[in-house]
């Protein structure tokens, strides 16, 4: 079990560490640039999906930066994150994307057939997927806390 225990090897993981830092970071972006734009503090910000810079993009990509930095790029480790990565990103930027753009579609519907009748449905979140720019910030954010802890612990 190692000098730490179960525990103290995963948090001392630096993959594990670089990981969680990108998501937590594209997060804390997401809401800093939301009580900037709205000069208010919104929980939403924090948990919700969407958003500009893509979190699911940070932490993947952290993930899969660090696998290359520790263990290296020709390791068979590294070649299943980057598979698992190319698919978060094109899912972030594109199924998700499109499901939000259903979800606009219906609740415009909904609007047409039910505001005569003043009948609160409930709305689909519209807000699922992110936009090319929204991936490719994120990516970046994944990148530079990669990088940046990589070189850290050197």
């Amino acid at each position: 079990m190692g000098k730490y225990g179960v525990f103290g090897q995963f948090v001392h993981n630096r993959v594990v560490v670089a990981t969680f830092i990108g998501w937590f970071a594209a997060q804390i972006i997401k809401v800093i640039s939301g009580v900037v734009r709205e000069k208010r503090f919104n929980f939403k910000w924090f948990v919700g999906t969407g958003g500009m810079p893509s979190s699911h993009a940070a932490g993947v990509t952290a993930l899969t930066a660090s696998v290359g930095l520790y263990e290296g790029v020709g390791t068979a480790l590294f070649c299943v994150t980057l598979m698992f990565c190319i698919v978060v990103l094109c899912d972030a930027q594109g199924v998700r994307r499109a499901a939000g753009k259903q979800a606009e579609i219906l609740n415009t519907i909904m609007d047409d057939i039910y505001w005569k009748k003043k009948m609160q449905e409930d709305k689909l979140k519209e807000l699922l997927g992110h936009t090319p720019i929204q991936v490719l910030a994120g990516i970046l954010v994944g990148l530079v806390v990669a990088f940046g802890l990589y070189l850290v612990g050197k």
